[in-house]
C-alpha cells in the first residue's frame, strides 16, 4: 500500500461502510496484533516545538482540520444513531478552548517541561526525523490498518490516523516559565539542538489526625533536565541524547508519624539520599524505520515507561508506578536508575508494543547515581508491554488499555525468614529463593472533552491491579481506581481534580514470618507493631494552574491501618505541593 493511501482518514469511504464489510482475512489480523502493543504512555512527553496540526483559533477547531473528516458542524445530521462516528466531527462546544489559555492550540507545549511527573523527559522526535511521516510526535503504525478498534461498531470508533499526534500527558507543572524573557535564548538554543527545563517542586505534608504523632514534614526537589538534538547538532539522523539531575532534600513523614515502611505518602522522598547532583538519566534515543521504531538504551528508570501514566503519576502515592510494583529492585523506580534498553514499536494504529532489558540491583545501591562501578548487578530484568488506544465516539475520546508482565531472573530470599532470627529461619521446610514475576493491568478513558481538542482536554475514569510473586515481596498485590476531571468548575478549565483509592495487600510469605516469629515470643522489630495484612488509601487533589510557570495543588489523603496491621487504626493528612518552572 502506497503510504498516502495509508494515511487516508477512513472518513473518506462511504457512509455505508461498516465493519461487516471488513474480510476475513482482516478479522483474523486484527484479532492476532491484538495481542502484542502499548503507547508510549511515558512518552507523553514529547520533546520538540510543535506546529499546531491544525489550523486552531482559540474559540473552536476549525471542523476542515486535516485531523478532521470535511464535515461541516452546521451540515451534520443529529440523528447520530446509524453514522460511522468517524465520519462526524467533535461536538464544537467540547474542543471550545478557554479564553487566554497558555496551552498551544495543538495542546503540545514547548519541551522539555518538568510537568510531566517523573516520567519527564522520553519520546524526542528529532528535526529532520519527521520527513514522510504522518506523526510528529507519536510513533507511525508499522501497518496502517486498525487493530482491536476494528471490532468496535461503527458509532464508537472514531480512529483517526493522525490522532496519535496528541501527546498523551498530564500538566502537572503550570502551563509556560516563571521568567517568559528567557523564550528568546529558549528558541535560540532549541532551533541549534538543545532544550532544557530548571524546576522546583516543594511537598509539605502534615499529619492532622491518628498515626503514631501529629506534625508537618518538608521535602522538595530541584530538577535540571535537557535533550540534545544529535540531527540539529552533529548531523545524525534520528539520533538525540537525554540527561536529567536532580537534587532532593527533606524528610518524608509515612515512617516516623505514621508508622509506615511500604507506601511513601509524598512523591518527593529520600530514595536518591541527600545528595546535591543525583544523575537520574544519561541516555541516547535513536527513531528508526521512518518514525515507525524507537529506541533507547543507557542509564535510566525502568518506570519511565513501564506500568506507568501521567495521570497516575498526577498523585503521590502512586508516582511514577504503582507501589506493589515500585518496592521491588527489578523495577528500578525514579529516580534510581539502571542500566538498560527498551525498544517500542506501533504494530497497528490502535496499538503498540514495547519490550526492554535492564540490569538489576538493590534500590538503595549507588545513591548519587554517579559511581556505576559500586554497582552490585543481581539479575536481569525484562519487561513486555502491550495497550490498546482507542479513540471512542464522535468526540474521539481516548483509552488506555494496557498489560504488561515482566520476570527479574535475581534470587531473592523467601519472605518468610524475613522476622526471624537466621537459626530459626533455617529450621523452616520449603523455604527457598525465587525469581520474581511482576504482572499489571492498567486502564483509563476519558468520559468527556471539555476545553480542546488534545488529549489531556476531558475527564478519565482509571483503574488498574498489580501482583508480584509473593515469595519474595512484602506487598504482593495492588488495587486502585480513581478519577481525574477537569472542568469541575466552569470558568477553571486547566484546573485538574483527582480522587484514587488504592488497596495494599502483604504477602502471604511475609505474613507467616511474622506468625511464627510471634508464636515463638520473638520480637518483631521496632517499625512492626503487629502482624501486618493491608492497607488502604484514599487520595484526593486540586491542581490549579495559578499562573505562567506555577502550579498549586491543595492535596487530602486518608489510610486505613498505617503500617499494615490494625493497631494503628488510621490516619489523616494534609498537604501542599507547589511546583515552579523556571
Amino acid at each position: 500500500m502506497r503510504l498516502s493511501e495509508a494515511r487516508c482518514d477512513k472518513t473518506q469511504r462511504p457512509l455505508s461502510y461498516t465493519r461487516s464489510r471488513m474480510d476475513t482475512g482482516y478479522l483474523a489480523l486484527a484479532l492476532i496484533v491484538s495481542w502484542g502493543a502499548s503507547p508510549h504512555k511515558a512518552a507523553a512527553a514529547p520533546q520538540t516545538l510543535e506546529k499546531p496540526v491544525a489550523p486552531v483559533t482559540d474559540a473552536i477547531v476549525s471542523p476542515s482540520a486535516k485531523v478532521r473528516p470535511n464535515v461541516t458542524a452546521t451540515t451534520r445530521p443529529l440523528n447520530t444513531g446509524m453514522m460511522d462516528a468517524g465520519s462526524l466531527g467533535p461536538d464544537p462546544a467540547a474542543i471550545k478552548r478557554p479564553p487566554n489559555t497558555p496551552i498551544p492550540p495543538s495542546g503540545v507545549p514547548v519541551l522539555p517541561t518538568p510537568g510531566y511527573a517523573t516520567m519527564s523527559v522520553q519520546s524526542y522526535a528529532p528535526a529532520g526525523d519527521q520527513q514522510g511521516a504522518a506523526h510528529t510526535l507519536e510513533l507511525d503504525a508499522l501497518t496502517s490498518w486498525e487493530g482491536p478498534s476494528g471490532l468496535l461498531p461503527p458509532r464508537l470508533d472514531a480512529l483517526r490516523r493522525m490522532d496519535m499526534n496528541d501527546p498523551y500527558y498530564v500538566p502537572t507543572a503550570g502551563s509556560g516559565h516563571l521568567v517568559p524573557q528567557l523564550t528568546g535564548p529558549r528558541n535560540w538554543l532549541h532551533d541549534r539542538g538543545f532544550t532544557f527545563s530548571f524546576t522546583y517542586k516543594g511537598e509539605a505534608m502534615g499529619v492532622m489526625t491518628g498515626g503514631l504523632e501529629k506534625g508537618v514534614s518538608y521535602v522538595h526537589e530541584l530538577t535540571l533536565q535537557g535533550v540534545f538534538d544529535l540531527e540539529r547538532m552533529a548531523h545524525l539522523k534520528g539520533w538525540s541524547v537525554h540527561a536529567l539531575v536532580m537534587e532532593r532534600a527533606g524528610k518524608a513523614l509515612q515512617n516516623g508519624r505514621l508508622g509506615e515502611y511500604y507506601v511513601a505518602m509524598q512523591e518527593v522522598y529520600s530514595l536518591s539520599g541527600n545528595v546535591a547532583a543525583h544523575l537520574v538519566d544519561l541516555y541516547a534515543e535513536k527513531r528508526f524505520m521512518q518514525n515507525r521504531m524507537d529506541v533507547i538504551f543507557g542509564r535510566m528508570s525502568l518506570t519511565h515507561v513501564f506500568a506507568t501514566s501521567p495521570l497516575l503519576c498526577s498523585f503521590m502515592v502512586t508516582c511514577s508506578a504503582p507501589v506493589a510494583l515500585k518496592q521491588n529492585p527489578g523495577f528500578s523506580v525514579y529516580p534510581k536508575a539502571t542500566w538498560g534498553a527498551r525498544v517500542r514499536l506501533r504494530p497497528t494504529r490502535d496499538t503498540a508494543l514495547q519490550v526492554g532489558a535492564y540490569s538489576v540491583s538493590a534500590l538503595t545501591d549507588n545513591p548519587s547515581g554517579w559511581a556505576w562501578g559500586a554497582e552490585n548487578t543481581t539479575g536481569l530484568s525484562l519487561p513486555i508491554e502491550f495497550t490498546w488506544q482507542p479513540f471512542l465516539t464522535r468526540n474521539r475520546l481516548p483509552g488506555h488499555y494496557v498489560i504488561g508482565y515482566a520476570h527479574d531472573t535475581t534470587r531473592y530470599a523467601d519472605k518468610i525468614s524475613s522476622a526471624l532470627p537466621e537459626k530459626v529461619a533455617e529450621t523452616i521446610p520449603g523455604k527457598r529463593s525465587a525469581p520474581s514475576d511482576m504482572f499489571w493491568v492498567e486502564a483509563d478513558q476519558m468520559i468527556y472533552r471539555r476545553g480542546g481538542r488534545n488529549m489531556m482536554a476531558g475527564g478519565y475514569l482509571m483503574a488498574g491491579y498489580v501482583h508480584v510473586t509473593p515469595r519474595v515481596v512484602n506487598l504482593s498485590d495492588q488495587a486502585y481506581a480513581g478519577f481525574s476531571l477537569v472542568g469541575v468548575i466552569p470558568s477553571r478549565l486547566t484546573d485538574r481534580l483527582g480522587i484514587l483509592y488504592s488497596w495494599y495487600h502483604v504477602s502471604r510469605r511475609r505474613r507467616e514470618s511474622q506468625i511464627l516469629a510471634q508464636d515463638a515470643g520473638l520480637s518483631l522489630g521496632s517499625t512492626l507493631h503487629g502482624v501486618q495484612n493491608d492497607s488502604h488509601i484514599i487520595e484526593a487533589y486540586y491542581a490549579i494552574d495559578a499562573f505562567p510557570g506555577v502550579l498549586i495543588q491543595p492535596t487530602f489523603q486518608y489510610m486505613i491501618h498505617p503500617g499494615e496491621t490494625h493497631h494503628i487504626p488510621d490516619a489523616s493528612i494534609m498537604g501542599l505541593k507547589l511546583i515552579a518552572n523556571l
